[in-house]
């Protein structure tokens, strides 16, 4: 069979940087194609390389055995060559339906924007999505986007469709929903290329799979043929064991209380306490009011209710009062919220801080050392320390922004999602982290989507549904059944309720 769409021992350099190497690749129609690799591997470069938003600078891409050359995204779009891209391409103000069809508009001479909701419901319907067609892209939530970036896609009658990373940001049902669709695609004859860091995914959706490291293809084979641990070592170039610290079942004093807290309009009269040395961790369902209550704990949605520190109340009303109390937040949504993409590491690192390199004027020399500290102490690795954060890969920029949130030495540090979109190795290094945090006496509460991170985690874990702490676990008690008991409120207390 033809190849739809293939690399042909392509190479690829940024200035005398080599970043892909003779690399060989092809998409076939009516095939899940898995590329998986460590963040920096190369996979974003061969995707770009694919979609028409790189040319080559040696080898050829082909398109149905032909040689082409697309002068952008858009020229490989018209000849059915769809990107989903990790990071969202979507116009802020705009409408659902708006964003779908930009470019594309409905009307001969004005636009249909009737005939564009129509459109757009459809395949929102297509996809049981709840999303309103009208709905302005800003207002939604980050799984939302993604939604709006899949109906994007399945509106443009792909032949090749390429996906990075399109699950990460996902509910376990609009998982189910996206791999129904694929499953629909694969049927149809589309070439799909699949990249995600959740290598049970890979498992289970990919016919053939394409190992990339440090640039260049280290293995390729059939389903079946390796291992989730298997991919792991292949992307790692090394066994990977000990991905999660041993858990400490001690802590100390109790640091934080929190009495009959509660974010309008979802998170409701909760209570809890956090001890000095401990990873608490907070479990639940999207939209279960996880990411509502870190951001009124650090004063960034107004809230009720009392905060203690060290037995004292403590007001947080801003952000900077939680800095204040010795607590530090790291978002969830690195890209728009944690860092500038378009400024340097060091501007970055320092931003938050610069009171404390110096006044009135800034010591570049201070800026630098702290710089070259935190590349030590978290393993940032740039090419340069002069480059745009935007050119990291994911995983640097989360350790950079991990740097960046330690920098005014917290006591207390909240993190949300610490490891989405992170390969499996650089995932590791920052449970160490985290976890040596922990060990030095500093109280984290982390927040996580990922179940397995969660048991591997914590110490202590609550669970919150539908805005309200439905549990807490402990110890030897923190287990997945338990875990998902309270998370879906089928609980062995509710159900003996329920029987008595």
């Amino acid at each position: 069979m033809t190849a739809r769409l293939e690399l042909c021992g392509v190479s690829k350099s940024f200035g005398p940087i080599e970043v892909l190497h003779q690399v060989d690749f092809a998409l076939y129609p009516g095939e899940v194609h898995a590329l998986i690799g460590e963040n920096g591997a190369g996979k974003s470069t061969m995707m770009k390389l694919l979609g028409g938003y790189l040319a080559p600078s040696a080898g050829s891409v082909r398109l149905d055995g032909h040689e082409v050359s697309f002068a952008s995204g858009p020229a490989a779009e018209a000849e059915g060559v769809i990107v989903i891209h990790q990071e969202f391409n979507l116009a802020q103000d705009l409408t659902v339906a708006d964003n779908i069809f930009l470019g594309r508009e409905k009307g001969r001479f004005l636009l249909d924007h009737r005939a564009q909701r129509r459109a757009t419901q459809e395949l929102l319907d297509q996809l049981g999505s709840p999303i309103r067609p009208e709905a302005r892209i800003r207002d939604l939530p980050v799984s939302d986007r993604q939604m709006v970036e899949i109906a994007k896609a399945l509106s443009r009658n792909a032949r090749v469709l390429i996906m990075d990373e399109p699950s990460a940001v996902l509910t376990t049902r609009e998982v189910d929903v996206l791999f129904a669709q694929i499953e629909r695609l694969r049927a149809a004859g589309v070439a799909l290329l699949y990249t995600s860091h959740r290598l049970e995914e890979v498992s289970h959706l990919a016919d053939r799979i394409t190992v990339l490291r440090d640039g260049a293809v280290v293995r390729q084979t059939l389903r079946g043929a390796l291992s989730e641990d298997g991919m792991a070592t292949a992307m790692v170039g090394r066994e990977l064991s000990d991905i999660y610290p041993a858990r400490r079942h001690r802590s100390g004093d109790v640091v934080l209380e929190v009495r009959n807290f509660s974010v309008a309009p979802l998170v409701r009269d909760i209570s809890f306490s956090l001890h000095r040395g401990e990873v608490l961790g907070i479990s639940g369902l999207v939209g279960s009011g996880r990411t509502e209550l870190a951001e009124g704990l650090v004063g960034l949605r107004p809230h009720s209710g009392e905060i203690l520190r060290e037995g004292l109340p403590c007001p947080i009303p801003s952000l900077q009062a939680a800095e204040a109390a010795g607590m530090a937040y790291l978002t969830e949504d690195r890209k728009e919220r944690g860092l500038l993409l378009e400024k340097t590491l060091r501007e970055n690192l320092t931003l938050s801080t610069l009171a404390a390199f110096g006044s009135p004027l800034i010591s570049r020399d201070r800026e630098e050392a702290a710089l070259t500290k935190a590349i030590g102490d978290f393993d940032i690795r740039a090419k340069a320390r002069g480059m745009k954060v935007g050119n990291l890969s994911g995983g640097n920029q989360q350790k950079l922004l991990l740097a960046k949130t330690m920098l005014p030495d917290p006591e207390i540090i909240v993190i949300d999602e610490p490891t989405r979109g992170i390969d499996i190795g650089t995932k590791s290094q920052i449970y160490h982290f985290i976890d040596s945090l922990a060990r030095a006496g500093k109280s984290v509460i982390v927040i996580s989507s990922d179940m397995p991170e969660i048991l591997g985690l914590s110490d202590r874990v609550l669970v919150l549904r539908q805005g309200r702490l439905a549990g807490e676990l402990a110890g030897d008690d923190i287990s997945e059944t338990a875990l998902v008991r309270l998370i879906m409120g089928t609980s062995q207390d509710e159900r003996s309720a329920e029987h008595a």
